[in-house]
């Protein structure tokens, strides 16, 4: 009966014990496939590549099994599309288990029939990839936005800064769901014009050029003229930069000379003050004359500085000026110049004055000698007053605030600077998107000149450039916009006549310099830099200009988009229908243009591009917003 009574004792203990073995093999293979997904997911997105991140999965999946034999464990991993920012990471693991005792048992335990000797396991998890959210704000702030928008009483630039502001609002309200993600949305602003503002603080910064190495750092001056007005005080070129020589500069002698140091060294006489030049012996009485020595005062001038560098940069040579490439030192053409609005001529034209002149002519001979003699800028009388605004003088065509950089906008600190920011933009100036959209492109970057955002690599993280304007691009030929007048200067001419062009720089001064600087390192001028045969680069006309800007926007909308970056334009209150027959060609030159740089929809098979009126903009940012939730911001 012991014997008879053994059997079912025996048997049930060897169900116990397979019993509590497979259990014990399938908790751990679960918790090994809990603990894999979870680390992968922080790996995938540091921008590993797809062999890495599995072969990550796997170690850490076996490393996490314990008793299990990693010979019986099978890991399968589904990553997301690369690239495509959030998403979700599959991974499964399949157990085989082998009785201990006979395969009987297995029948017995899970209800299996036949000669089966394993049971199979299968365990799947999933992880949703938080995707964070990284947007530069491109914003028309032409002089054309203060303009009536068609469709309502407000001004285009009143009813910009309320849907931004509204934009701003709706994806912060989203991302308040990503608790677990640090900076969750960043938004950068980058006003443009005819030029971009980099901010006078950045003037020390390393990708600045602070020694005058760029190519085209001295295109419009001829620094060979300042030995013909002092000896003392030369200004030699050495090694692709320009240095101070003679004992006329004091410390000063032997180090560069940039457009930086022009500002420095300008002063202009802001005043006089009354100060004691020496004594004089007077007298009294005739008999005993009794006589003090007294002071004698006289009336000298107070030097100021006459202005400061505004904080906007030059267009750089191309291919530079289509691409973030970081700038170095090493490749001169990739650092950022700031721009100096060189003094035009004192000679008028058919009662036509030079476009920006804010210095009296202190040598004879052509127009384009006084525009390029360079003794002028180191004297202290003759500079016109007026002209020492942000946006004058000098710091012609600087008309935009500084860019805003990358900034947390989940922080309330973050949400007011760009909420501010935006309301103090302000329209007045030219159209230049293609510079736009490369400054938007590296405020968003991970290296220099902006350094706030993720890495390019990194999964789970998109980066978006929102992109509007009111106009075509625009570079204007000197007698086809009105001329600076400077009301304490006397501009010997009729200014509402358009300027003249006596000096040839064939253009205004603005981002790209002029059309046809006084000595260049290119073949023509920045502007027809990498354009087609489309654009004769010997052909002076705003027509042409637009063409090669188009040109230029194009190459930096494929470069960008090249690079992962996300881009949706909107062209507002464009009409094809108005103006001459080169305006409207600009203008639709412009909405395709606009069209063929945004980016394709993740979810509808379409462009991310907004033909609105400034009626209807508030809704198409709205639009905007629900294309920026449809990136899966809260995944």
């Amino acid at each position: 009966m012991a014997a008879i009574a053994t059997v079912p004792l025996l048997g049930g203990l060897a169900l116990a014990i397979d019993y509590t073995e497979i259990s014990r093999q399938r908790a751990n293979t679960i918790n090994a496939l809990d603990a894999a997904g979870i680390a992968t997911a922080r790996q995938a997105i540091s921008g590993s590549s797809d062999a890495e991140l599995e072969a990550y999965a796997t170690a850490y999946f076996k490393a996490n099994l314990n008793s299990v034999d990693p010979k019986n464990a099978k890991l399968t991993v589904v990553l997301p599309e690369s690239n495509s920012g959030g998403g979700t990471l599959k991974m499964s693991a399949e157990l085989k288990y082998k009785p201990y005792f006979y395969s009987g048992f297995v029948d017995i335990l899970y209800n299996t029939t036949g000669t089966d000797t394993q049971v199979n396991f299968i365990a799947r998890t999933e992880i949703a990839l938080k995707n964070t959210l990284e947007v530069a704000l491109v914003l028309d702030n032409s002089g054309s936005m203060k303009d009536t928008a068609t469709g309502s009483s407000k001004t285009r630039m009143d009813l910009l800064k309320q849907a931004s502001n509204s934009l701003l609002d709706t994806i912060v309200k989203q991302a308040g769901q990503m608790k677990q993600v640090e900076k969750p949305v960043q938004f950068s602003l980058v006003p443009f014009a005819a030029s971009v503002n980099v901010g006078p603080d950045k003037r020390s910064e390393d990708w600045m050029d602070r020694t005058g190495i760029s190519p085209i750092h001295h295109e419009n001056f001829d620094w060979s003229t300042m030995a013909a007005a002092d000896s003392t005080k030369k200004v030699e070129a050495s090694g692709g930069a320009y240095y101070r020589r003679g004992v006329g500069w004091g410390a000063k002698k032997d180090t560069p000379i940039t457009r930086f140091d022009l500002y420095d060294e300008m002063t202009y006489v802001s005043g006089t003050t009354r100060v004691q030049a020496g004594t004089t012996q007077q007298c009294t009485g005739r008999k005993n004359p009794v006589c003090v020595w007294v002071p004698v005062y006289e009336d000298r001038p107070i030097l100021d500085r006459y202005t400061s560098w505004s904080g906007c940069v030059e267009t750089r040579p191309y291919p530079y000026n289509t691409d973030d490439v970081e700038a170095s030192t090493s490749v001169p053409a990739t650092m950022f110049v700031p721009m100096f609005g060189p003094d035009e001529t004192d000679t008028i034209d058919s009662n036509r004055p030079a476009n920006n002149n804010w210095l009296s002519d202190t040598t004879s001979g052509t127009a384009a000698v006084r525009q390029k003699y360079m003794p002028k800028y180191f004297q202290t009388l003759g500079f016109s007053g007026a002209a020492r605004d942000s946006s004058s003088g000098p710091n012609v065509s600087c008309t935009t605030s500084p860019i805003t950089k990358l900034t947390d906008i989940t922080k309330s600190a973050g949400m007011s600077a760009m909420k501010s920011a935006i309301d103090k933009m302000q329209p007045l100036g030219g159209t230049n998107v293609g510079e736009g959209l490369a400054w938007g492109w590296r405020s968003i970057s991970s290296h220099t000149p902006y350094t706030e955002g993720r890495p390019d690599t990194e999964k789970g993280n998109d980066k978006v450039l929102i992109v509007l304007t009111d106009g075509a691009n625009t570079y204007y030929t000197p007698s086809s916009v009105i001329a600076q007048s400077y009301s304490d200067f006397n501009n010997n001419g009729s200014p509402n006549y358009g300027g003249n062009d006596l000096a040839g720089s064939r253009s205004i001064y603005s981002s790209f310099g002029y059309a046809s600087p006084f000595s260049t390192n290119y073949s023509s001028g920045r502007l027809f830099q990498g354009t087609s045969s489309a654009v004769p680069k010997s052909t002076y006309s705003n027509a042409n200009y637009s063409k090669a800007m188009d040109e230029q926007m194009a190459r930096t909308c494929d470069n960008a988009k090249g690079s992962n970056v996300i881009i949706m334009t909107i062209a507002l209150d464009l009409d094809p229908t108005e103006g001459n027959s080169d305006q409207r060609a600009q203008t639709q030159a412009q909405i395709d243009g606009l069209k063929n740089c945004a980016s394709f929809s993740r979810i509808r098979n379409e462009k991310l591009f907004w033909n609105t009126r400034g009626g209807d903009l508030d809704q198409t940012f709205k639009e905007i917003a629900d294309e920026l939730s449809n990136l899966r911001i809260v995944g």
